[in-house]
């Protein structure tokens, strides 16, 4: 399919998609729509944020719709109340020229106005699982009857604890619906509600090389962690026009960083989970309208927030989960425009982008943190430019002469032109005058490990009489797969029957952990892993420190002990 005209949609909807552009559908929407059109049966479809998933499963079912039926025909259940209206927005443009009504329906907003608005006539309900199940709870929507039940991004739905609330709804719908499901993966527990609630389903997934599109160059920084902040400002500094956001981990680093960032000047702000409704409408507003250059923010915040012209993607810490990388790198770079992901990583970091590239299929380049010098050569390069290409016919300059004469009369050219290049940049003068080079070397590197070693690092070591130093390993499961710090010295235990291995810190993670072991058990440990897998999946173990990789599985008797651990 090369355009959608060649789709059968009805005229009313091409009409609509080409006022807004559409011409030639994305990989997923080439795939999708053709069969939804033509077919009844259930979909499960693996496709990213930002592929056009919107599209893929609404035109189809907006076509699809019987458009003197009563009551909801279709629900669509997403994670988030930013994507639930954004998708409603999508809808309404999508089906412009057809006698349809779209209710969004999720928390943090009256529920009285939602009930009233689904009276009233309501063909498609867009909703999130909470508010969704209230209201079925209230007798207050009633699904018996849909045509079509769609979950957009289920494994973000699940991630987020609505299981239970997602199958007492598909629990309210009728057998002969037909059920979509879109998820950027499909671990096990999608697999599981796949078989539960759908009837042999087809399976539709767009390649990771559609997803990540070669608009984005992927690029990273290396810096102590103390001087992230710092280079933070750098890429923004270079680049005068940015508009981006930049992802953390945290709440509450979101909203350190933000702050700072706004303190220095920037046109900045914060989305995190702790804002008020209002709150986040303002900000994502703002931002949504370019009214905010830069945007801090999680990943859950972020999640329905679409912007076609972001020029960066900046990880201020890589993400536990290489899909993260993923969904984060692929808002910029879309409608065929350029843009830039980059991560500000510590050292220890470093040693993450073997897997990660593997992982995602993504060639990471290592970029230059810009000296003090250089930003400040080109925030004044980019100035002046801008003054040279400025119109200077909009207002009649003469009218002011004599004003201007008297206030710069005791004043030379040369010096008129000094003063206004240093009302300009006198602050940033001042920032990076002095400033130092950020960027960490290899003999950096090499300097730090050689002071670690001139200190043993004690801890599990001492449980058994010993005082190895340590190695630190990562492993591909976390708490999102029940881990716990016990469950994984007795993986370990069991897969390494044979030996004593002492265990020091453990810090496990959402979808990754990590632990030391003795680094002089290093080999044995990595070849006891390989070609194993733990509750049905293949799971890898890495060494931090720069050892082989493996596969994990496990089996023995506890008898490690663990100094001290962290649970994030």
């Amino acid at each position: 399919m090369q355009t959608f005209s060649e789709t059968g949609l009805k005229p009313e909807i091409l009409e609509s998609i080409e006022k807004i552009g559409f011409i030639k559908p994305t990989p997923i929407q080439a795939e999708t729509i053709p069969f939804l059109l033509n077919s009844d049966e259930d979909l499960v479809a693996m496709a990213q944020t930002g592929t056009g998933k919107t599209a893929a499963f609404g035109l189809p079912v907006l076509n699809k719709l019987d458009l003197n039926a009563k009551g909801v025909q279709a629900i669509i259940l997403c994670p988030t109340r930013e994507l639930c209206l954004q998708i409603t927005a999508d809808l309404n443009t999508f089906a412009s020229n057809l006698p349809i009504s779209i209710v969004p329906v999720y928390g943090g907003a009256p529920i009285h106005n939602q009930i009233i608005a689904i009276r009233k006539k309501c063909d498609i309900v867009v909703g999130t699982p909470g508010r969704v199940n209230d209201m079925i709870r209230r007798d207050k929507l009633d699904l018996s009857s849909i045509r079509f039940l769609i979950l957009d991004e289920a494994d973000e739905m699940l991630k987020m604890g609505f299981k239970e609330e997602m199958d007492a709804i598909m629990g309210e719908t009728p057998d002969t619906k037909q059920t979509m499901l879109f998820s950027a993966t499909i671990p096990p527990d999608i697999s599981r509600m796949a078989g539960k609630h759908m009837n042999k389903p087809k399976t539709i997934s767009v390649s990771r090389q559609n997803i990540s599109n070669d608009d984005i160059s992927h690029e990273y920084v290396v810096t102590s962690p103390h001087n992230s902040y710092q280079a933070l400002r750098r890429i923004a500094d270079i680049t005068p026009d940015i508009y981006g956001i930049v992802f953390c981990r945290t709440r509450q680093e979101t909203k350190d960083i933000a702050d700072k960032l706004m303190n220095d000047g920037y046109n900045a702000d914060a989305l995190h989970g702790d804002l008020s409704q209002a709150q986040r409408d303002y900000v994502m507003g703002r931002f949504r309208n370019s009214k905010l250059q830069i945007l801090v923010a999680t990943d859950v915040a972020a999640r329905g927030l679409d912007v076609d012209d972001l020029t960066h993607v900046i990880h201020y810490h890589f993400p536990d989960d290489p899909e993260n990388y993923i969904h984060r790198s692929g808002r910029t770079g879309r409608a065929g425009k350029k843009g830039i992901s980059i991560a500000i990583l510590a050292p220890s970091e470093t040693r993450r982008l073997g897997f990660l590239e593997k992982q995602t299929g993504k060639k990471l380049t290592k970029r230059q943190i810009p000296t003090g010098n250089e930003v400040f050569e080109l925030r004044l390069q980019s100035h002046l430019r801008g003054v040279a290409s400025t119109d200077s016919e909009q207002f009649d300059i003469q009218q002011y002469a004599h004003t201007i004469q008297t206030e710069l009369q005791d004043l030379s050219r040369e010096e008129i032109i000094e003063k206004f290049i240093a009302a300009q940049f006198n602050r940033l003068h001042k920032d990076y005058s002095n400033a130092t080079d950020l960027n960490v070397t290899a003999a950096d590197r090499k300097t730090r490990s050689t002071e670690r070693e001139r200190v043993p690092r004690t801890g599990a070591g001492a449980g058994v009489g010993r005082n190895d130093k340590f190695a630190r390993y990562s492993i591909n499961i976390g708490a999102k797969n029940n881990l716990r710090p016990d469950v994984l010295i007795s993986i370990i235990n069991r897969q390494t029957p044979d030996r004593k291995i002492a265990i020091g810190k453990i810090d496990i993670q959402s979808k990754v952990s990590y632990f030391e072991a003795e680094s002089s058990h290093e080999h044995h440990l990595i070849q006891a892993f390989k070609k194993a897998r733990f509750k049905g999946m293949s799971l890898m173990v890495q060494s931090m420190d720069g050892g082989e990789r493996g596969s994990e599985r496990g089996g023995s008797p506890v008898r490690r002990t663990y100094a001290r651990h962290k649970r994030n």
